[in-house]
């Protein structure tokens, strides 16, 4: 029998990967027995690390060491936001035909690699987690993304679940996956509606559902792809850099392992003051030989993100007005995402909404919970807990096509109820016109210079008529993932073309895909190679430490030697060779009759 689909929260600091199994959601731990896993992956002279190794040595690794790549992910080298990000970051991003590509030293080789292979390395470890849980190999999966996400964030996100080797069932917006959470945890009969604030490591969606006998119908949402705990961080971490210089007249902000090390400290003493009322920054010998000292008040901490925490009061009011929906509306808010531990955070959605926020969730598990449901369902999952589940979702941005003037004429609006399909008829604009071209545009501006361009293509064979006069009908169509696929037919000689928007210059081509699909897989099969050699290495070890203890003349000796062997020569050889020496050894061991 086949493995269960999986529910993967593919997060900007921190992964979660779930499983629905006997009528109940199980979060699957790490290797190292966490329940959640940093998005980190680093590459050394010999070897490449991800999750909780990879994050513990980023101090001394900046430049290898590669996090936030979900920033990244779908969007245009010279996106404004990505440009903003560069600047932060310890690693260098370089740009490829007009996308990012982040650089690192691996094995003694600089390479590069595109945010969609950063992300498929950590859901690898991830679904390797999931198959040592459940002893089978994991193939279907569903993954969450941030509600606001647009169709080449989407889209990129696909390919990365492509890359490392999971067919990814369905793309499902995290505070959809934490509704259903929720949901499934405090089952009521009566309709009510729920808002779910999902504030993450580095994306913040408001979404807010009708929840009525197991349906889950988004009325409207709203959000920020670039909202989250990094910037709080980031904050904290100007704050002190600021400081610095004041003290010292140095500006640390030029040394890449300085400014890690600071981070880390911030983010450490962001999560104290959501408990005590002050932290402590203290850092030895930080930059030019001199420490860094600096203690932060809560009240410090809020002044310095007050405007990013009144930008998720604003969206939290869009996404009510959206509903059409009042304060007294709303029968539960449920806060997910780490972020919602700030108590400035917590203080507020309560004065919002005049009542505490509910708590039946676990604010890091349950997009990944929620996910797992989905994963459950659509794979056909007998369990009567979860029969009755339908998820009813909404696109989140307005989509449409240029017009003339460069007027965005809108096709779906935002917070359309998917899947979807709708049709408008458009005419050529001048005289004798015998192709359409045809801009395919996201966003909520009049303008489309303003909205997000997400593809084009050309409707050839028009009929040369009078402006006015020939007519295309132009189909846009959203599918449950929320993909958009654009057709057009041409009224009188029914020509038609087509695109589905992933063919635009952000997305990888399906060559570039199957490529990095064989390249993970290598990788993959390097990783387990050096651990196969690690865990031989040490099983050899611990024979020649006990020959050397209970055995005599050349048993002693052999064993020294092979220790010998092993911290040189033997430090990069292969579990091949490593099994060749024991085998030497064993043959010394029988002679002497001694059991190893």
């Amino acid at each position: 029998m086949a493995a269960p689909a999986v529910g993967i929260d593919l997060g900007t600091t921190f992964s979660c990967v779930a499983v629905f199994r006997n009528g109940k959601v199980e979060v699957i731990p790490n290797a190292e027995g966490n329940r959640i896993t940093p998005s980190y992956v680093a590459f050394t002279d010999t070897e490449r690390l991800v999750g909780d190794a990879a994050k513990a040595q980023d101090a001394v690794n900046p430049e290898n060491t590669i996090f936030d790549a979900k920033r990244l992910i779908g969007r245009r080298f010279d996106d404004p936001v990505a440009k903003a990000d560069m600047k932060l970051w310890p690693f260098t991003v370089v740009n490829e035909d007009g996308r990012p590509k982040i650089q690192a030293r691996f094995k003694g080789e600089r390479k590069s690699f595109f945010p969609e292979e950063i992300s498929a390395m950590v859901l690898s470890t991830l679904k390797n987690s999931a198959e040592a849980y459940i002893g089978k190999p994991v193939h279907n999966v569903v993954v969450t993304v941030p509600a606001y996400f647009n169709d080449s964030q989407r889209q990129a996100t696909k390919d990365a679940g492509t890359i490392a080797g999971l067919n990814v069932l369905r793309i499902i917006n995290e505070p959809t996956a934490g509704a259903i959470a929720y949901g499934l945890d405090t089952p009521e009969e009566d309709e009510r509606n729920v808002l779910i604030f999902d504030l993450g490591g580095g994306t913040f969606d408001v979404s807010i559902l009708t929840i009525e006998e197991g349906i889950f119908e988004v009325r409207a949402t709203a959000g920020d792809t670039h909202l989250g705990g990094e910037d709080f961080d980031a904050r904290l971490v100007e704050h002190c850099a600021s400081e610095f210089a004041r003290k010292y007249g140095l500006d640390l902000r030029k040394d890449k392992k300085a400014l890690r090390r600071l981070r880390t400290a911030c983010e450490r003493a962001k999560r104290a003051l959501s408990s005590a009322t002050q932290a402590t920054v203290e850092l030895d010998a930080l930059y030019g030989g001199k420490d860094l000292h600096a203690v932060i008040t809560r009240a410090c901490f809020e002044e310095l993100n007050q405007d990013l925490f009144q930008k998720t009061k604003n969206i939290l009011e869009q996404a009510m007005r959206d509903a059409k929906m009042g304060k007294d509306d709303i029968a539960d808010v449920v806060l997910i995402g780490g972020s919602t531990r700030i108590p400035c955070v917590q203080q507020m959605v309560k004065a919002f909404f005049g009542k505490e926020p509910s708590k039946t969730v676990n604010p890091d598990e349950a997009v990944a919970h929620g996910a797992a449901i989905q994963a459950a369902v659509l794979d056909g999952d007998p369990s009567e807990v979860i029969s009755d589940l339908v998820l009813v979702d909404v696109t989140p941005l307005s989509l449409g096509i240029e017009v003339v003037g460069g007027i965005m004429s809108v096709i779906i609006p935002r917070n359309t109820t998917i899947p979807t399909k709708n049709t408008k008829r458009y005419y050529n604009s001048y005289d004798n016109q015998t192709e359409f071209l045809i801009k395919v545009f996201e966003g909520e501006r009049k303008m489309t210079a303003d909205n997000h361009k997400l593809g084009e293509f050309i409707l050839s064979r028009v009929p040369p008529l009078p402006r006015g006069q020939a007519a295309a009908d132009v189909t846009f169509e959203i599918d449950a993932d929320g993909i958009l696929h654009v057709s057009a037919v041409q009224t009188v000689t029914k020509s038609t073309n087509q695109i589905t928007i992933t063919s635009n210059k952000g997305r990888l081509s399906k060559e570039e895909i199957s490529r990095l699909v064989r390249e993970a897989e290598a990788m993959k099969r390097d990783d387990e190679a050096r651990r196969e050699a690690a865990e031989a290495r040490n099983e050899l070890e611990r024979i020649c430490w006990r020959g050397q203890r209970v055995g005599q003349g050349r048993v002693r000796d052999k064993c020294q030697s092979v220790l010998d062997w092993l911290s040189d020569v033997g430090a990069k050889a292969s579990a091949r060779e490593i099994a060749s020496k024991r085998q030497e050894l064993q043959l010394l061991f029988d002679m002497a009759n001694l059991k190893i």
